[in-house]
């Protein structure tokens, strides 16, 4: 691609944020082993409050951001803060695809298809160990039908087990057996992530992305949470809505709703005491 053909290393904040389409914020103080993503608040609010304020300076008011950078969640909350007015919360984003992708990877291994054969799991919540993995409402087409992924997989003790924390705790895996966080699934899922915002989702799929809640399922506004979305052509994002949780995935969801409430005011705090 000619427009992805040279790469510039800057230091100057002007010269990186200006005229830019898309930003990718990937700089953030890396999770070592042992540590929970809001240990990293402190250090981390500071580099994506002052982001926030270069985005506004100098990018466009129609840029689309992606936080990477963990506690992904809540640096997308604090960057966008200092990002408004100018650029507006909704082009604001955290990356929980990479939990979405492996959830979907974990489906297809055990319904024994590809993974272009399942679709419409949903991350719900914080991108930390919280996180609500649901396979209630995903579809897997197995020898020419689709199917519910609970009927495929035929073990809900599973898919409330094993499943749930597998991808809850992949993060962290990782990071014992190769000492470093995750690095090509990461960049991947980045990619799959701005590719649907840019481009939109396949009729009657949906993916998961961190945004800033609209008061849909009773999350406080403005929380940055990771729904099922679905995306337009022109990169619009939209809720979906109406899905049911029974009380398995209530009392999991108000987990993850908690921890990013918790984790929203701690950074607060810790931005007003610079």
């Amino acid at each position: 691609m000619v427009e992805c053909s040279e790469v510039f290393a800057v230091t100057d904040e002007k010269i990186a944020f200006t005229g830019i389409d898309y930003a990718f914020l990937v700089g953030a103080m890396p999770r070592k082993k042992g540590m929970e993503r809001k240990d990293l608040l402190a250090a981390n609010v500071k580099i994506f409050k002052a982001q926030g304020k270069a985005l506004a300076d100098y990018a466009k008011p129609t840029t689309k951001v992606l936080v990477v950078g963990n506690p992904a969640n809540t640096n997308a909350f604090i960057c966008a803060k200092y990002a408004a007015p100018k650029i507006p919360a909704c082009n604001f984003s955290a990356m929980t695809r990479l939990d979405h992708n492996r959830a979907l990877a974990q489906l297809a291994s055990r319904c024994n298809v590809g993974i272009g054969s399942v679709k419409n799991v949903v991350i719900w919540g914080n991108h930390s160990s919280t996180q609500f993995v649901d396979a209630s409402h995903a579809k897997v087409n197995k020898n020419g039908r689709l199917m519910d992924a609970s009927i495929v997989v035929g073990d809900d003790a599973w898919l409330k087990g094993d499943f749930l924390s597998t991808v809850q705790k992949r993060g962290a895996v990782i990071i014992e057996k190769r000492k470093l966080s995750s690095a090509m699934s990461a960049a991947k899922a980045a990619c799959d992530h701005v590719r649907d915002w840019f481009m939109g989702t396949k009729q009657d799929e949906w993916v998961s992305m961190a945004v800033p809640s609209d008061g849909s399922y009773d999350i406080p506004a403005g929380l940055v949470f990771s729904f099922p979305v679905t995306i337009s052509p022109n990169g619009e994002w939209k809720v979906v809505r109406g899905l049911n949780w029974d009380d398995f995935a209530k009392q999991k969801i108000e987990i993850t709703r908690k921890e990013l409430e918790e984790e929203r005011d701690e950074a607060l705090k810790a931005c007003e005491s610079e």
